[in-house]
């Protein structure tokens, strides 16, 4: 059987007129009919651009020189920007990366949904655009032909490491600090078998997962600890499963503020919280005046992870029952509940995802729930919640598509009204949108 044959690709540069923003953050043209995807390119420039991919269905290329360009084009302020696959917007003002991401999520509420806001959307939430990156999974990749460690994120369009020196969206702590994290892996007897570093950082602390496929050596072991006293990181070990995680010394405390109700959250160093701790506190805050709890009130909070929102609805609601399917997130949801007295919150270790019949909180009735589900949704729950008598429902969302996906079930099948929705810019510099929707029972 003969091999197919490749499609060659056009030769020379191309001019275009780059017609709107995709959602991976490439400029949009049409070339005879034809959809191209251009990376670097922005709406309303004329660029010169080169081919890299030809599909049967679209195209795709990449700038080689802007002619004429956007108002909104700044220049990139990181110098591995183009290569590395963390940020595609760097080359886009701030201000107006939001508004192509709430574009993003009223095309999808409109196009996969059907439905729109009754009333306006939310103001945009947005806070620092540098340094703001808490939580974060670097690939490690030892090149025994070039003799050197790259450690970063992927580069763009390819499962590779890209060669990071520092990264400007990483918290200064350790985004200033990636060369000397390559030295101190590269100088390791296992420095091919490390294949990823993980940071989480609270409000102080810092901690490094080292991933490993071979427990280091002794010799390994010191240098890895001097390295974290140097710099001020709490190492761990991982040498299997997220259940193997161990600290290298003494484990580091964890945690962050949230002022305005003077909570203080705990977390281990797998555990999800939000990579951008000041977006949170804002997003905390819209959550409490949106749902506006009251005393006499009881809210379901499902997906509830440690409890980011649980324990400030517990500040003002009567009750607050949290639903979690990873044991360990609820064990640190309940620490923190107990460590601010806060009895009126109970929770349940469940599969959110799989049969619920015999789940004890589906036997009770709830004034509101908070949703906050992963990427995936919360469709296998929604049909469950109006026998719990919700009369509102705020769906908080990290994958625009199937929030609105959601929202067409909520408001078509369920009798619910999308009241508002809105976006916040979890990640500047990234297409990865965030959102929420306010959704009320109809009269």
């Amino acid at each position: 059987m003969s091999k197919p044959r490749r499609t060659r690709l056009p030769q020379g540069p191309v001019e275009a007129l780059i017609e709107s923003l995709a959602q991976d953050g490439r400029g949009v043209t049409h070339l005879d009919g034809k959809a191209v995807f251009i990376h670097g390119a922005l709406p309303g420039e004329r660029v010169r651009f080169v081919y890299e991919r030809v599909q049967r269905r679209f195209d795709e290329g990449r700038v080689q020189e802007v002619l004429e360009p956007s108002p909104d084009r700044v220049a990139p302020r990181c110098p591995h920007f183009g290569m590395c696959g963390g940020c595609s917007l760097q080359h886009l003002r701030a201000g107006a990366q939001i508004h192509v991401k709430e574009q993003v999520l009223r095309d999808a509420l409109g196009h996969i949904g059907k439905v729109q806001p009754e009333a306006d959307y939310l103001p945009p939430l947005v806070a620092g655009h540098w340094g703001y990156r808490r939580k974060a999974r670097l690939g490690v990749k030892y090149v025994e032909k070039k003799g050197r460690l790259l450690v970063g994120f992927r580069e763009r369009g390819s499962a590779l490491v890209a060669d990071l020196q520092r990264c400007e969206v990483l918290h200064p702590k350790l985004g200033q600090h990636l060369s000397e994290l390559g030295e101190l892996i590269a100088g390791l007897t296992i420095r091919n078998r490390v294949p990823q570093v993980e940071m989480t950082m609270g409000d102080e602390a810092c901690a490094l997962v080292f991933r490993v496929l071979t427990p280091p050596t002794t010799d390994d072991q010191a240098l890895l600890c001097r390295f974290g006293r140097e710099h001020g990181f709490t190492l761990y070990l991982q040498e299997a499963g997220p259940e193997s995680v161990r600290p290298l010394d003494a484990p580091a405390d964890l945690s962050y503020h949230l002022p305005a109700l003077d909570l203080r959250l705990r977390f281990a160093p797998l555990d999800f919280t939000q990579v951008h701790l000041e977006l949170n506190r804002m997003l905390v805050a819209r959550t409490l005046e949106l749902l506006d709890p009251q005393p006499q009130e009881r809210v379901l909070d499902l997906f509830c992870g440690i409890g980011n929102f649980t324990l400030p609805l517990a500040t003002r609601a009567g009750a607050v029952t949290g639903v979690e399917g990873e044991a360990g997130l609820v064990a640190r949801a309940q620490e923190n509940a107990q460590a601010h007295g806060l009895d009126h919150c109970r929770f349940h270790v469940a599969n959110l995802y799989g049969p619920l019949d015999q789940a004890p909180w589906l036997r009770e009735s709830f004034d509101q729930v908070l949703l906050d589900p992963p990427r995936s949704g919360a469709i296998e729950i929604l049909p469950l919640l109006p026998r719990l008598g919700a009369r509102r429902i705020l769906y908080i969302s990290c994958y625009p598509a199937t929030l609105a996906r959601d929202a067409g079930v909520l408001v078509h099948e369920l009798g619910y009204h999308l009241r508002s929705a809105g976006v916040m810019d979890m990640f500047p510099h990234t297409t990865h949108v965030e959102s929420m929707a306010l959704f009320e029972l109809g009269h």
